[in-house]
């Protein structure tokens, strides 16, 4: 399985571009995907741009990003107080 993340383009230097992801920056070589421009929004799969998405794609699945990240948290919070109890 493959995951990739979308980020958003915030400078571009040849072939690689400095994209953001939540605050965090990170390189990403954009040689796969023609047309990349600063203000897009790529999927970034291990360092490689390897598609262009909307800035409402990119919005949307970040935001299930979020609701995922926060369930864990929850659940791992559940888990604890479970394997505190005595029974």
């Amino acid at each position: 399985m493959c995951l990739s993340i979308p980020a958003k383009v915030i400078s571009i230097e040849g072939e690689l571009a400095r994209v953001s992801v939540g605050g965090t920056e990170y390189e990403a070589s954009i040689q796969m995907v023609e047309d990349v421009n600063i203000g897009d929004y790529i999927l970034l799969h291990t360092g490689f741009a390897i598609q262009k998405i909307s800035a409402e794609d990119a919005e949307e699945t970040l935001k299930l990003f979020k609701e995922f990240e926060e369930l864990n948290v929850r659940l791992d919070e559940e888990e604890k107080e479970s394997g505190n109890r005595i029974v």
